[in-house]
């Protein structure tokens, strides 16, 4: 259990590492069904096509290994 956990811990830092980095390169975050919007001027953003594009990717990934 231990081993598993720490497994899935270095996989999140390492994807956490690299994300900043992809999202630029792919637009991720600007996707036409995402929202993004200023009120009192902070912004707010909320990924939902980014959200099932990242799903669908992971199913599919997967569902081939």
């Amino acid at each position: 259990m231990f081993r598993w956990l720490l497994a899935v811990f270095f996989a999140v830092f390492i994807v956490g590492l690299f994300m900043p980095r992809l999202a630029r390169s792919l637009n991720l975050g600007r996707l036409p069904g995402d929202l993004a919007f200023r009120f009192r001027g902070r912004e707010y953003r909320f990924p939902f096509a980014t959200t099932i594009v990242l799903s669908l990717l992971l199913t599919l990934l997967t569902r081939l290994f």
